[in-house]
């Protein structure tokens, strides 16, 4: 029903607006001129005639040519069944890996380590463990888990990342502690790295927990499948699993 009344809306609204010859860039540029405190990235046709993609900052809207009026929501071509949304989110929403902080993480390899994954992990957080249990079926894979206590739901997950973080075999730890709650005594280090991770996190706009960044910089949250995992290692689009995160 959502995805109905959303493509009503926009006919509705955008077949009511007075007809321009314009182009997107002159859509730009009147969106730009209208609204110059907005980040206007780009502005394209979209799939529906007379209605155009903004892209404004890591948000998409459409609009008509006027650009007085926008719809922020997903648009979908029902007779195929696609979101022709979500693929524009994933690129927007894609992170640089290459300017991860991996020192500021747990590292486990496993077999040769040639494939890359990043990992936001709470230690307290039950969708973490279930994802722990997911990764434990992969070969050939370096995971960097970047230990990211939600105090807000976890108040004591920033004592327990802390004492993992500061144990002699970090990596080991981490699994000990996700598979069976037994937390090490936590030893004395520089464990400000947590609160890097954090920042860090919050920087990158991750809310919830586990969420998943792959070799090539795309982001799924959740607790995904081996399976997944395994796709979004090879490159491909995983499937997002729809749970709540950070639980």
């Amino acid at each position: 029903m959502r995805k109905f009344t959303l493509s009503f809306v926009i006919a509705a609204l955008f077949a009511a607006t007075p007809s321009f010859a314009d182009t997107a860039a002159d859509v730009e540029k009147r969106i730009k001129e209208n609204y110059p405190a907005s980040k206007v990235a780009s502005v394209r046709e979209s799939h529906v005639k007379g209605v155009y993609e903004v892209v404004l900052g890591r948000n998409v809207a459409y609009t008509d040519v006027s650009g007085r009026y926008m719809i922020f929501g997903h648009l979908y071509d029902m007779q195929e069944q696609k979101d022709l949304t979500a693929g524009v989110l994933e690129e927007l929403n894609k992170i640089d890996v290459s300017g991860l902080p991996v020192a500021d993480a747990i590292q486990t390899v496993r077999g040769n380590g040639e494939r890359k994954l990043y990992v936001f992990s709470d230690p307290d957080c039950p969708f973490c463990k279930k994802l722990e249990s997911n990764l434990a079926q992969l070969d050939n894979v370096t995971i960097y888990t970047f230990l990211y206590p939600l105090e807000s739901l976890h108040p004591d997950a920033k004592r327990k990342a802390r004492a993992i973080w500061c144990a002699k075999d970090r990596s080991k730890a981490w699994d000990g502690f996700m598979a069976n709650g037994k937390l090490p005594e936590k030893d004395a280090c520089d464990d400000s790295a947590i609160d890097r991770n954090i920042r860090l996190g919050t920087s990158l706009g991750i809310n919830g927990t586990p969420t998943i960044i792959f070799g090539n910089g795309r982001v799924a949250p959740g607790a995904l499948p081996a399976a997944q995992i395994e796709r979004g290692l090879a490159g491909g689009k995983a499937q997002v699993v729809k749970t709540v995160t950070g639980g």
